[in-house]
């Protein structure tokens, strides 16, 4: 799972017009964590360190993705899956969604960049609750804390979930590929960077835009904001 889902982020790091990328499991299971029998072979410092630094990566990749991402959570999300979905931008839960940081059980602490992510998402005494005490996150205590965006109106067994998804996904992706792209790109820079730099950035990326297609298209139209 960990190799495909690097070989899918760098498929598409290339994707230029693209808009967004939901984050889908399989069989009603968003993601039940490690192969145990896998992380039993490499069940020493030498290759944990090896399989940390590989996730990170690529899950950092994921965020910064130009593109609007969404981790479609059916069923249960647990351990590394838990840190997965942090590496969305959003997260949609259907009314039978698990989230849950196992960790602890496993004598472990997140080590994809779930922890630092899942602070900056609900903050840190929030997000010391759910590491500490590895609790259970139903689709209302997600969203009561921050951490679900929204609840679907449908369970994993429906088979309807991906296109509840795109419907709630459908107006931040509304307009054109560069324009979201571009969107993506000045809050990804707000987020990580100092504010100067964020703000260089900001001025490089409004460039690529402003007189372009979407921009003059829009001028022309003389639209009137609602």
């Amino acid at each position: 799972m960990m190799l495909e889902l690097e070989q899918r982020v760098r498929e598409l790091e290339t994707w230029t017009e693209g808009k967004a990328v939901i984050v889908q499991g399989a069989a009603g299971t968003f993601c039940s964590g490690s192969d145990l029998n896998a992380v039993r072979a490499i069940a020493n410092p030498h290759d944990g360190m090896k399989m940390c630094e590989f996730m990170q990566n690529t899950l950092t990749r994921l965020l910064r993705l130009p593109l609007i991402s969404v981790a479609l959570v059916e069923g249960r999300a647990l351990g590394g899956g838990a840190e997965l979905t942090t590496a969305c931008d959003f997260r949609l839960m259907t009314s039978d969604g698990v989230i849950q940081f196992v960790h602890k059980h496993m004598g472990l602490v997140p080590g994809w960049g779930g922890a630092a992510r899942l602070v900056r998402i609900v903050g840190s005494q929030n997000a010391l609750k759910l590491l500490s005490g590895a609790k259970k996150v139903d689709p209302d205590f997600g969203k009561q804390m921050g951490l679900v965006d929204e609840v679907l109106h449908c369970s994993s067994g429906e088979g309807n979930a991906l296109a509840h998804a795109e419907q709630w996904l459908s107006p931040f992706i509304k307009g054109p590929a560069p324009v979201i792209q571009a969107v993506k790109r000045v809050v990804v820079s707000g987020r990580e960077l100092p504010l100067d730099e964020a703000l260089q950035t900001e001025r490089s990326v409004f460039g690529t835009v402003w007189g372009g297609p979407a921009n003059l298209e829009a001028l022309a139209l003389k639209p009137k904001h609602k």
